[in-house]
């Protein structure tokens, strides 16, 4: 274990009963053994940070909107001038939803499972007919990047990094695959929510859970952190890039608290018609299996485009010592 890693149980430094603090450290950041987005490994550092505790809940999420009037992206049909391309009778308020087949499908096809449903957001997570009721402390999902980033603005925080995510997923374990180290399921134990059967018609729930789990359902991390990994995706504040940059020639040249590529670098590549920039997403969710998306890892990412939400895809806030985001 690096020293600067070590738990927070041995710092005494707290910001609220919420967060959790950070200590700075340099560390590998990134994989050289999974996705080639994950690629290279390399060396960064940052400083110290507070994080919250658990991905922000609905119940948190309800108390920003009843403070605010938060309208999400989700509840309000886009304009069609800013998609050009789009069906027209794909234009309303909605939002993706995991919807399983009942058999094997290409996994190469991502429309098998995913449904544009009207209705669906933040307030209705499955369409019109769902709520929350029972939810208060299942992570918020059906946020876009700009909703994550106003709950943030109005509680006084950010978004992490995605450095600062990684290493605070991490634990203080450098170099362990996943967050609690190197097994899956050490002892036959779950010690996140991730799907168990074969993606995405057989969902065996070992774990207890079909979608969503209350965010401290598992142990936390080393640093007493809860659902780094699984459960919803998490957003981060970087730019997305489809793969890290190398180490530093030198020691003296080691990124300190990186931020990521560029807005217009982070569009898809593979569609020149799409304008929409993408941000990195960490943690992975309910729905990574051992069979389809094996992103339940500290160094796993993805890109998702800014205005996106997904019945998955929540976030977590940090704070920054010196930084108050009024």
């Amino acid at each position: 274990m690096n020293i600067a890693q070590r738990p927070v149980a041995n710092v005494d430094e707290t910001l609220t009963s919420d967060s959790i603090f950070i200590p700075g450290g340099t560390f590998r950041m990134g994989s050289d053994r999974h996705y080639p987005e994950e690629a290279p490994c390399h060396t960064v550092s940052i400083d110290g940070f507070w994080i919250d505790r658990t991905p922000v809940t609905n119940r948190q999420f309800k108390e920003f909107v009843r403070a605010t009037g938060h309208v999400t992206f989700a509840e309000v049909a886009p304009d069609l001038a800013n998609y050009p391309d789009a069906l027209p009778h794909l234009i309303f308020a909605g939002s993706l939803v995991f919807t399983p087949p009942d058999h094997p499908v290409d996994l190469r096809d991502y429309s098998q499972w995913w449904t544009l449903l009207k209705g669906a957001n933040w307030r209705h997570p499955y369409g019109p007919k769902s709520n929350i009721k029972s939810l208060d402390d299942h992570p918020v999902v059906h946020i876009t990047h700009a909703d994550a980033l106003a709950y943030a603005r109005w509680a006084g925080k950010d978004l992490p990094t995605e450095a600062e995510w990684e290493f605070a997923a991490r634990g203080g374990l450098e170099g362990a695959e996943f967050a609690w180290g190197d097994e899956l399921a050490p002892g036959g134990v779950h010690r996140a929510n991730t799907w168990q059967g074969r993606f995405p018609f057989e969902n065996n729930r070992d774990d207890g859970f079909e979608r969503t789990s209350p965010v401290t359902s598992y142990p936390p991390n080393g640093y007493g952190i809860y659902d780094m990994i699984g459960n919803v995706w998490e957003w981060t504040s970087d730019w997305y890039m489809p793969k890290h940059q190398a180490d530093a020639a030198k020691a003296c040249c080691i990124p300190k608290n990186p931020r990521g590529g560029s807005e217009h670098d982070s569009c898809d590549p593979l569609l020149p018609l799409s304008r929409i920039p993408r941000k990195v997403i960490k943690g992975g969710s309910h729905l990574c299996a051992p069979n389809y998306c094996r992103r339940y890892r500290p160094a796993a990412r993805h890109a998702e485009p800014v205005d996106t939400s997904t019945s998955h895809l929540g976030f977590r806030c940090v704070t920054r010592p010196g930084e108050r985001h009024d």
